[in-house]
Protein backbone atom coordinates (compact mmCIF):
# COMPACT_ATOMS: atom_id res chain seq x y z
CA UNK A 1 0.00 0.00 0.00
CA UNK A 2 0.78 3.43 -0.60
CA UNK A 3 -0.12 6.36 1.55
CA UNK A 4 -0.07 9.28 -1.20
CA UNK A 5 0.58 12.98 -0.86
CA UNK A 6 -1.79 14.94 -3.11
CA UNK A 7 0.36 17.98 -2.57
CA UNK A 8 4.07 16.90 -3.08
CA UNK A 9 6.38 18.94 -5.08
CA UNK A 10 7.39 18.54 -8.48
CA UNK A 11 5.35 15.25 -9.11
CA UNK A 12 1.94 15.69 -7.15
CA UNK A 13 0.24 12.94 -5.93
CA UNK A 14 -2.11 12.81 -9.26
CA UNK A 15 0.44 12.68 -11.60
CA UNK A 16 2.80 9.99 -9.70
CA UNK A 17 -0.71 7.91 -9.63
CA UNK A 18 -1.64 7.99 -13.04
CA UNK A 19 2.12 7.24 -13.88
CA UNK A 20 1.83 4.24 -11.46
CA UNK A 21 -1.32 3.16 -13.18
CA UNK A 22 0.27 3.29 -16.68
CA UNK A 23 3.26 1.00 -15.82
CA UNK A 24 0.88 -1.60 -14.21
CA UNK A 25 -0.69 -1.90 -17.22
CA UNK A 26 2.68 -3.82 -18.85
CA UNK A 27 2.47 -5.58 -15.00
CA UNK A 28 -0.83 -6.76 -14.66
CA UNK A 29 -0.47 -5.94 -11.01
CA UNK A 30 -2.26 -3.21 -8.97
CA UNK A 31 -1.05 -1.15 -6.29
CA UNK A 32 -3.17 -0.05 -3.36
CA UNK A 33 -2.97 3.71 -3.33
CA UNK A 34 -4.31 5.93 -0.44
CA UNK A 35 -4.67 9.55 -0.92
CA UNK A 36 -3.59 11.30 2.31
CA UNK A 37 -4.46 14.76 1.94
CA UNK A 38 -5.40 18.15 4.29
CA UNK A 39 -7.75 18.86 0.94
CA UNK A 40 -10.80 18.53 2.54
CA UNK A 41 -13.42 20.33 0.04
CA UNK A 42 -16.58 18.99 -1.78
CA UNK A 43 -15.11 17.26 -4.65
CA UNK A 44 -11.55 16.29 -3.58
CA UNK A 45 -12.33 12.86 -2.80
CA UNK A 46 -14.11 12.47 -6.36
CA UNK A 47 -11.09 14.19 -7.73
CA UNK A 48 -8.59 11.79 -6.10
CA UNK A 49 -10.56 8.72 -6.89
CA UNK A 50 -10.85 9.58 -10.37
CA UNK A 51 -7.78 9.88 -10.65
CA UNK A 52 -7.15 6.38 -9.63
CA UNK A 53 -6.52 6.37 -5.91
CA UNK A 54 -8.13 3.65 -4.22
CA UNK A 55 -8.74 5.17 -1.23
CA UNK A 56 -8.72 8.86 0.26
CA UNK A 57 -7.84 10.29 3.90
CA UNK A 58 -7.69 14.06 4.63
CA UNK A 59 -5.90 15.45 8.21
CA UNK A 60 -6.93 15.46 10.58
CA UNK A 61 -7.60 11.69 10.55
CA UNK A 62 -8.31 9.46 13.72
CA UNK A 63 -6.91 6.11 14.36
CA UNK A 64 -10.05 4.26 13.78
CA UNK A 65 -10.33 6.00 10.26
CA UNK A 66 -6.97 4.98 9.15
CA UNK A 67 -7.75 1.37 10.82
CA UNK A 68 -10.87 1.71 8.19
CA UNK A 69 -9.26 2.36 5.02
CA UNK A 70 -6.38 0.26 5.76
CA UNK A 71 -8.23 -3.04 6.49
CA UNK A 72 -10.04 -1.83 3.10
CA UNK A 73 -7.34 -2.30 0.81
CA UNK A 74 -5.56 -5.16 2.74
CA UNK A 75 -8.85 -7.08 1.81
CA UNK A 76 -8.86 -5.62 -1.88
CA UNK A 77 -4.94 -6.86 -1.83
CA UNK A 78 -6.30 -10.28 -0.37
CA UNK A 79 -8.75 -11.18 -2.74
CA UNK A 80 -6.29 -9.97 -5.57
CA UNK A 81 -3.73 -12.34 -4.78
CA UNK A 82 -6.67 -15.41 -5.36
CA UNK A 83 -7.04 -14.27 -8.80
Amino acid sequence: MVLMDVQMPDMDGFETTRTIRTMEKHTGRHQQIIALTAHAMVGDRERCLEAGMDAYLSNPLGPQELYQVLESCSQAIGSQSLH
